[in-house]
């Protein structure tokens, strides 16, 4: 479902988009060119800052945002998922939030007030508030990174990761065209 915040703006999405009927969008939001929007997927922007005003949510080309994914943000604050990022099931991303390109974010992690480098893996169950991740950063399951985490004692993610990450935007990038054939069809 695509409909308009209590301030009147709607989302903006890219015609080769893939939007599934169960997704709901809601207000400010720009979805780019090829992006993969799961079943009961929820972006919504339509909280406004002390002044009335907000940031959009932007999707960049060829991400996919998973089924049961959130996405919100604070007092207007901008959300900014770059190009070619996956954000796995059930995950949560609540703004102020810049998640890079080539990122791939696990299942049921939550990000929440931080920045996000290209080509961080964030493996399932974690989260990072409150913090910026460096390019190229591995983040093992179930860790929790804030401000006051050291990230010295992380390690960059590996070719193999490298690997699954691209495997992920490429099978969602083929989902598009193929949902987008038969959107249509009962």
């Amino acid at each position: 479902m695509i409909r308009k915040n209590p301030t009147g703006d709607m989302p903006s999405v890219h015609a080769s988009a893939f939007v599934d009927p169960t997704a709901i969008l809601c207000g400010k939001i720009i979805v780019e060119e090829n992006v993969f929007i799961g079943p009961y997927a929820v972006i919504r922007a339509d909280e406004t800052n002390d002044v009335g005003e907000m940031e959009p949510i932007i999707i960049g080309a060829h991400s996919n945002i998973q089924d049961g994914v959130v996405i919100h943000s604070k007092a207007g604050a901008e959300v900014n998922i770059g190009e070619r990022t996956s954000i796995a099931h059930r995950s949560i991303v609540h703004g102020p939030c810049n998640v890079g390109s080539d990122v791939f974010i696990g299942f049921n992690s939550v990000l929440f007030n931080c920045c996000v480098a290209d080509q961080v893996v964030v493996r399932h169950n974690s989260v990072i508030e409150g913090c910026t991740l460096p390019t190229g950063l591995y983040v093992p399951s179930t860790t929790h990174i804030d401000g006051n985490s050291d990230l010295s004692q992380f390690s960059s993610k590996s070719a193999d990761m490298q690997s699954f990450s691209e495997s992920v935007v490429n099978a969602n990038h083929e989902l598009v065209g193929g949902y987008k054939r038969i959107q249509n069809e009962l």
